[in-house]
């Protein structure tokens, strides 16, 4: 019997996304594979849904918006309590490769030091662009960001395993060791740089991070869309300081952030051409001021 995968789909008024992943993951050739689905209160039909789509797969209520991380970590503990291998994290927004759990696996058995793995995720209305090779944290500049991002697949990075910082939360695999060891993903990002700050704890523990460029995923993200909401850029002004603080780093990174923190505020101030960022200060504002009085988890953007 192959090693047993739970995948854990994460569902927040997503009900249209989250059948069409569902209806991708039964076409999965792995033959030890279960489905957990976890709803994080949503008000959209989605639960009667996927209850009436998938009479028999596992759906789990969590009776609030636990956020990402939450909401996860409802499911990773679900997984391990019956019995899970590997557990892979994986947005409601994706549409899979049949095989790609197989070969995550097999990479995976094949080098014991393995203990992180996530498919080459390209955009689902671009095919052949890639979203993310996996990530990579600047430790001078204290950032995190894709590799690959927005670069068309001219078989750059290959078919092998490549070393990573990072694997991005949107398909994240790991050993159940891993989680055991290096524990569950930290509440208090809510969402945004908790996957980066979760694999930093992995590799500390001394597990292996790599892509599987030859697994493969399609993810639902506009590809034009750059432009960050009030509520995202407060949960990554706050959480990249929340990574700084939780992964231990140096005087120099903290001092490179809040100088650029301040360069962006002054910019936005005065620069005629950042008028339309001007709103955006209050919310830099807030998210600095929680984070100095340690108000993390959910927040109410003002």
């Amino acid at each position: 019997m192959p090693a047993a995968v739970s995948i854990i789909v994460l569902n927040y008024n997503g009900r249209e996304d989250t059948l069409a992943c569902l209806r991708s993951l039964e076409h999965l050739i792995y033959q030890n594979v279960s489905m957990i689905v976890v709803d994080n209160a949503s008000s959209d039909g989605s639960v009667e849904a996927i209850r009436a789509a998938h009479p028999d797969m596992t759906l789990i209520e969590t009776g609030a918006n636990l956020g990402f991380t939450g909401g996860n970590n409802v499911g990773i503990r679900y997984a391990l309590e019956h019995g899970a291998d590997y557990i892979l994290l994986l947005n409601n927004d994706t549409i899979v490769a049949p095989d790609f759990i197989n070969i995550l696996v097999e990479t995976m058995e094949q080098d014991p030091s393995l203990g992180v793995t996530g498919p080459m995720i390209y955009y689902f209305s671009a095919p052949e662009t890639i979203w993310s090779a996996g990530g990579t944290i600047n430790w001078t500049h204290g950032t995190t960001s894709m590799i690959g991002l927005n670069e068309e697949d001219k078989s750059q990075y290959g078919l092998s395993p490549r070393k990573v910082d990072f694997v991005t939360g949107c398909a994240l695999m790991a050993k159940r060791a891993v989680w055991e060891q290096a524990g569950l993903l930290d509440d208090k990002f809510f969402m945004y740089y908790e996957e980066a700050e979760w694999c930093v704890r992995a590799s500390r523990a001394g597990f292996g991070i790599k892509l599987v460029p030859a697994a493969m995923i399609w993810h639902k993200i506009s590809i034009d869309d750059r432009a960050a909401s009030p509520r995202t850029f407060y949960y990554m002004t706050r959480n990249r300081l929340l990574f700084l603080s939780r992964t231990r780093a140096g005087y120099s990174t903290w001092a490179y952030t809040l100088i650029e923190y301040a360069r962006t505020f002054l910019s936005w101030s005065l620069r005629p051409k950042w008028a339309n960022k001007r709103p955006l200060r209050g919310v830099m504002v807030q998210a600095l001021r929680d984070f100095s009085a340690g108000r993390f988890g959910q927040a109410v953007v003002r």
